[in-house]
Formats: structure tokens, C-alpha cells, sequence
């Protein structure tokens, strides 16, 4: 559907720092069936789905695809400026260019140009990064300074979502600070350079309702268990999981 849109992206000299992100999450049929499998389980039409973290909006697309409405976030402008190009005219889309927090405001976004996708707004994230295997040569060459909305903040102003996907490159328990109620599914990124905030993540949680969990490794849009697990079992699992496995995201379902 946005195929064309994106192809014209590629070639576009505006948008070379993006190029490596357009080319890994747009145009691989099998990796675009596997996630929209993935998120039929917790996405039907006429849903809300929140897309923390948008990058380069490859989820609104799968999001879309379930035909659920969209409200994305993405500080970053030039990562705005391809969703908009990419979800032009298409009025279930909402994008809102700023980052998600415990509190409304603005923050230093530490941008890396050669590769946006590890934009952050965590100085440890970075510390954890510096020295560890496979994250060799990653550089934070820039900063700005963004909005801060919260999950709180855009329940009220556009609904609950039936579910809220999570990218923020080690930030993710921040975001998760400012949210007061349990949504019914969501996910959230983690990585083995800072498991401590998948474990910060799934206490906050905890502390909202009875969440069961799941996890997919990598990009590889499968589920470890197929089952949920409690919070003490995901804790082990990640706390267990070799360096090697280097990132993720844990599935969080309200269990009813």
C-alpha cells in the first residue's frame, strides 16, 4: 500500500540517514506477515493502537493493515518527516512529534545520525552501551530538545488503546512511569546492556494489575512460552538470556 511512498523516500538525498532503516523495515513480505500475525492477537479493526517510538512507522503500517486506528509518537524530525511522506492523507494515522515520559515537559534527545533507529533519551543507555559487544562504533553525535507528552496524558486526550507497542531505546520504564492505569496489551522493548529496565518495567506493571508476559527475541516477531507467564518467570527469563541475544520485546496482557 505505501510501497511506492517508501521507494521514493529511498531515492530521496533528503532522507539518506534513513535509508538503512527504510531498507530493514519496509519491503520484506515475510517479516511484514509474521508481525501482522503477531499483532492480530492483540489488534482488531476498528481498534486504538499506540505506537511509542515510531521510528519509521513499520508498526503503524501492520497496525493499519488490522485496520486500528494509530496514534504514533517520534521526536525525531526527520523520522516525522518520512511517516508523514509515508502515511500521507490517511486520517486514521495520528502523529505526534514528541517523546513519552513520566511527566509532561521537554528533554535532550540524544540523537545518532548514522543510526537514528538507538536515538535515546537515556544517558545510561548510552553508558550501557559504551564497550559492549555488538554495539561497537555506535556514536551520539547530536542533541535536541523535544516534548514530552505521557501515556496518561494521551489516553485522555484520544482513548484507551487495546494496545501500546514501546521502543524508546532504554527509556522504556519512564515512559511506563506515566501511565496511572493498566492498559489491556502492550509491549516493551529491553536489551541485555540494561536488563535492570525490563525488570523496572515489570514491577511497574505489576503494580497496575495482573499482567501475564511473553517475549520475542530480536525482530523475530515469535513468541518464546506461546503462553503468559507470571512476573518472577519473565524476570528469570530475561535475567538468564545470554548477552548474545542482545534485544527484544516482552508482550504484557491484562489477565482477566
Amino acid at each position: 500500500m505505501y510501497a511506492a511512498r517508501v521507494d521514493g523516500l529511498k531515492r530521496d538525498p533528503a532522507f539518506a540517514g534513513l535509508k538503512r532503516s527504510l531498507d530493514v523495515y519496509y519491503g520484506d513480505a515475510k517479516r511484514d506477515a509474521a508481525m501482522d500475525a503477531l499483532y492480530a492477537r492483540f489488534v482488531r479493526a476498528g481498534d486504538l493502537a499506540f505506537d511509542i517510538g515510531s521510528h519509521v512507522g513499520d508498526r503503524i503500517g501492520s497496525f493499519r493493515r488490522a485496520g486500528a486506528r494509530v496514534v504514533a509518537l517520534e521526536p525525531q524530525p526527520l523520522c516525522a518527516r518520512a511517516i508523514r511522506a509515508i502515511y500521507a492523507g490517511d486520517a486514521a494515522v495520528t502523529l505526534i512529534e514528541a517523546a513519552c515520559g513520566p511527566r509532561p515537559g521537554t528533554l535532550a534527545l540524544q540523537v545518532n545520525s548514522r543510526n537514528p533507529t538507538v536515538t535515546t533519551a537515556s544517558a545510561d543507555f548510552i553508558k550501557a552501551a559504551d564497550g559492549a559487544g555488538g554495539w561497537e562504533g555506535q556514536v551520539w553525535d547530536e542533541t535536541i530538545e523535544v516534548p514530552v507528552t505521557t501515556l496518561d496524558r494521551l489516553i485522555a486526550e484520544h482513548g484507551t488503546p487495546a494496545f501500546a507497542k514501546i521502543d524508546v531505546e532504554g527509556f522504556e520504564n519512564e515512559v511506563l512511569a506515566g501511565l496511572s492505569v493498566p492498559l489491556p496489551a502492550l509491549s516493551f522493548e529491553f536489551t541485555t546492556i540494561q536488563r535492570e529496565v525490563a525488570l523496572q518495567c515489570l514491577d511497574r506493571l505489576a503494580s497496575l494489575g495482573a499482567y501475564g508476559f511473553d517475549v520475542a527475541l530480536g525482530e523475530s516477531q515469535m513468541l518464546t512460552f506461546d503462553r503468559w507467564i507470571s512476573t518472577s518467570e519473565m524476570a528469570a527469563h530475561i535475567t538468564a538470556l545470554p548477552h548474545a541475544a542482545n534485544s527484544g520485546d516482552v508482550y504484557c496482557v491484562l489477565q482477566r
